[in-house]
């Protein structure tokens, strides 16, 4: 499992993000605080609220998906 932390400042961020997690074929997570939501569920992303920092937790492996979420990544 790899993981990565990002941060989504936009609703537009969060729709881009959600587009990407669905194209993939295995389970991904995002993280924040104690919460752990569904990365492909658009309401559980926005239920975290925006311009916090998540960590997404990838239970697979792709480089489409981690090129197009490597702009919402934080060191």
């Amino acid at each position: 499992m790899s993981q990565i932390r990002i941060r989504l400042n936009h609703a537009e961020d969060v729709k881009e993000f959600v587009r990407a997690a669905m194209r993939c074929d295995f389970d991904v997570d995002v993280k924040c605080d104690s919460a752990i939501v569904d990365a492909k569920s658009i309401m559980g992303v926005f239920s975290l609220g925006l311009a916090k920092t998540f960590t997404v937790q990838c239970h697979g492996e792709s480089n489409e998906f981690a090129d197009a979420i490597s702009k919402f990544a934080i060191a």
